[in-house]
């Protein structure tokens, strides 16, 4: 067995070692060196997580007692003997559960080093500092079993685990993981769409035909059933089942063909059946308590769009088209997003009027023979909105980070109000690298106090700004926020005293209301001032 002695040095060689490739080769050399019941361990902690992704078991704690140690007792610690460890303290329940999991940590300690102890801790912190990101390490199990990395990427997409990706590799090799299918309740990362702006382009990219869905202002959904039991997840891979019981009652009751996965949306509903903003919505998916009450307060309608699996066999190999079948069988028809195939642009125009119409925001366009790819985006799927615009202010600007390091370029958005200027957001989205740099030199000259994160400057550069939606908002003194913000241009040729002011954004987010119901009022305005985060999909 393979002591955590062991683990912790190569921890160490992998903080002294600078080059990518090098550490990928010293993680490859340490799981080939594995037995076959460590390595899924070992992947785990080497991600500093005490259990795998998949697993949903937590410590419960963020470090070792700090009394812990001072010497190694017995004998060897194992890293079989740390992970029995840590599902130990997981299984702690009742009262006085924190000195039960603290004494449980303690005895693993005891027997730790201090090099190996501080190898727990990073464990235990979520946070190992070795320079190997999730993505080298699936680069080290490919190498470690002779597996190409694309079929690694897509093992790891439908088992949505790197311990699994490299216990399968370790058995069964580069076939075992290339076969790696979809497994119920095992989410997958949503298929993403393009932008396009006019469907010409949409037809040709598409052969001359394309299936035209409503783009819905709701929440996607992937929807589990194997059996009686049903998970729902976000487009985030957030677990949302709690908080919608009546998705889960249809799940059971109206749908056929499990083991299925199903991809839709969620639109909340007004008392006259029209859709509600998006804020509205996040109410439903944010609540965990009560959740019986809301969703009578509150109904769902429930579009769906794809299938990945039904009848326990994978279609995202599969076109789109021969996924439509399968969904239609597994719904029998019902709950499906508004659907058309067309072949003109007269036609594509007349489908997205009757969606904008209906208060939703647009469409999307889905190649006949796309097949499903988790996490991709390009030209086989698009959407196509007609974004609002309005004319903002930069009042302040954050620094960036990541790629974006030495940039000041996440914008606080502004509109006119009276003599001053009230927030209605942020963006850092619509700009160019190249203009990220002059927008950076520009404000600096405008600069009027710094806090070492965000820049006040003098409001004088004013930016056309695309949004999906006005929210109404705690956050800002406005009491509105654009949500999912983008830069459209810069408007040089506007002074700041020409920019949109409060007064007319609320008379657009009022407007919202002629097609959208309103929360607690199907007929009149009302109050739907609750809180909501703009940013969230």
């Amino acid at each position: 067995m393979t002591v955590f002695a062991d683990f912790a040095a190569l921890g160490r060689r992998l903080e002294r070692v600078r080059g990518r490739l090098e550490k990928r080769d010293e993680v490859a050399r340490f799981l080939r060196g594995l037995a076959p019941g460590e390595i899924a361990t070992s992947v785990s902690f080497l991600a500093a997580r005490a259990f795998p992704a998949s697993d949903p078991r937590v410590l419960g704690v963020r470090w070792l007692p700090r009394d812990a140690g001072g010497g190694a007792e017995g004998a060897p610690l194992t890293l079989l003997d740390v992970a029995g460890a840590f599902a130990d303290v997981a299984a702690a329940t009742g009262a006085g559960v924190r000195r039960t999991r603290d004494a449980r940590l303690a005895r693993l300690a005891a027997r730790a080093s201090a090099d190996e102890r501080d190898f727990l801790n990073r464990i235990i912190g979520g946070e190992m500092r070795t320079g190997v990101s999730e993505g080298l390490l699936l680069e080290a199990i490919a190498l470690a079993w002779g597996v190409e990395i694309s079929a690694a990427r897509r093992a790891a997409l439908f088992l949505g685990d790197l311990g699994a990706v490299a216990t399968l590799a370790a058995a069964g090799g580069a076939a075992a993981v290339a076969g790696a299918t979809p497994r119920p309740f095992v989410p997958l990362l949503p298929m993403l769409a393009e932008i396009a702006d006019d469907f010409a382009a949409v037809l040709t990219a598409h052969g001359g035909r394309t299936a035209l869905e409503y783009k819905y202002d709701g929440a996607r959904i992937q929807l589990h059933r194997a059996g009686d039991r049903v998970q729902v997840w976000t487009r985030r891979l957030s677990d949302v089942t709690r908080s919608l019981p009546d998705v889960v009652a249809i799940a059971r009751n109206d749908l056929s063909g499990e083991p299925f996965i199903l991809d839709g949306e969620v639109v909340a509903l007004d008392a006259a059946g029209r859709p509600l903003p998006f804020q509205e919505l996040m109410r439903r998916f944010r609540r965990v308590h009560g959740v019986e009450a809301l969703a009578r307060e509150m109904p769902l309608a429930l579009h769906f769009f794809d299938c990945l699996m039904a009848d326990g066999r994978s279609l995202i190999d599969e076109p789109y088209e021969r996924r439509w079948q399968a969904l239609t069988a597994v719904t029998g028809g019902r709950y499906l997003a508004e659907r058309c195939i067309v072949t003109s642009e007269a036609e594509a125009t007349s489908f997205r009027d009757r969606a904008l119409a209906a208060g939703h925001e647009g469409v999307m366009a889905k190649d006949l023979a796309s097949t499903y790819e988790p996490g991709g985006r390009g030209k086989r799927w698009f959407k196509l909105k007609t974004p609002e615009t309005v004319d903002c202010v930069i009042v302040a600007v954050d620094r960036g980070s990541g790629r974006r390091m030495g940039w000041l370029s996440n914008y606080h958005l502004a509109v006119r109000d009276g003599e001053t200027f009230a927030d209605v957001g942020k963006t850092f989205k619509g700009f160019t690298d190249a203009q990220f740099v002059e927008m950076t030199e520009r404000l600096s000259k405008l600069a009027t106090a710094d806090d070492g994160y965000t820049v006040r400057v003098r409001p004088e550069v004013v930016v056309e700004v695309e949004y999906n939606e006005i929210q109404r908002s705690p956050t800002y003194r406005s009491g509105l926020a654009l949500r999912f913000a983008r830069i459209a241009r810069v408007r040089d040729d506007k002074s700041p005293g020409q920019a949109t002011t409060l007064e007319e954004l609320r008379h657009l987010y009022e407007r919202q209301f002629q097609t959208k119901g309103r929360a607690g009022d199907p007929g009149r305005a009302g109050d739907s001032e609750r809180a909501g985060d703009p940013g969230v999909e």
